[in-house]
């Protein structure tokens, strides 16, 4: 309507200067068309505007969602943060409290590697030999263990549990000692336990009687037992019929 009414003005104009002459009907017709295009940009303007502040409201909703979202991820790393110091807390507490019982345990396990090999030392030679694998591991005194605090342990259960396996036991050996009249031969041993043990030559001439005590095994000649040390090995070995048979058992 306003273009309309515009260009009724602008002929009305153009009539009226029609009637001063060509020239001033050229004129207005070239003055409406200059209104007419400057409309067109305005409108075109305006256009151009809207849909570029359209658009640029869309990236700033874009930009706005993407600050939420990373402060959403910022607020879950700062909690995985947190979490990850308490833990790490937590963890060195649990490393200390470790190291404090492994002191503790490196401790006892030398007090009981010490106790072993004074054991050992009142031991019968036997058992000794025996559990000489795992002796060889164990640290002398002042001096430090190049095993695991683990296998520590595992030598000192594995030389006691030997050690109270033979205790338990009666065993016979042969091995050569130093008899009373001074020759070395062959005899018969009989082990009572750890703690004492008896001997005979074959023969029947000589024998003896082992002790542990502190400084080592020491043995003393007791040739008047021969005989029953003999039978009462015999009977271990059930080479004759079993009877009671009497041996002086000392232990120190």
């Amino acid at each position: 309507m306003a273009l309309a009414c515009a260009a009724l003005a602008a002929l009305g104009t153009g009539v009226a200067i029609g009637a001063q002459g060509p020239d001033g009907l050229d004129d207005a017709r070239g003055a409406l068309e200059r209104w007419v295009e400057t409309r067109k940009v305005i409108t075109k303007e305006r256009r151009d505007w809207q849909l570029g502040k359209e658009l640029l409201q869309d990236r700033i909703a874009l930009v706005q969602r993407e600050i939420e979202s990373l402060r959403g991820k910022i607020k879950d790393a700062e909690g995985s943060i947190a979490e990850a110091d308490r833990k790490r807390d937590e963890l060195v507490q649990e490393n200390e409290r470790l190291k404090s019982s492994s002191s503790a345990l490196v401790e006892t396990a030398s007090k009981l590697e010490q106790r072993t090999l004074a054991l050992l030392a009142r031991a019968p030679e036997p058992i000794r030999e025996r559990v000489k694998p795992l002796s060889q591991r164990l640290p002398k005194a002042g001096e430090p263990s190049k095993e695991s605090l683990s296998a520590r342990f595992q030598n000192v259960v594995g030389i006691l549990n030997e050690l109270n396996k033979f205790h338990r036991e009666i065993t016979v050996t042969s091995e050569v000692r130093t008899l009373g009249d001074g020759r070395s031969a062959e005899v018969t041993v009989l082990y009572v336990g750890m703690s004492c043990a008896f001997y005979a030559s074959t023969d029947g001439t000589a024998a003896g009687i082992g002790t542990s005590t502190a400084d080592g095994w020491g043995w003393t000649s007791a040739d008047a037992l021969a005989g029953d040390v003999n039978k009462a090995i015999a009977i271990l070995k059930n080479e004759t019929v079993a009877e009671f048979v009497q041996l002086p058992l000392r232990v120190q």
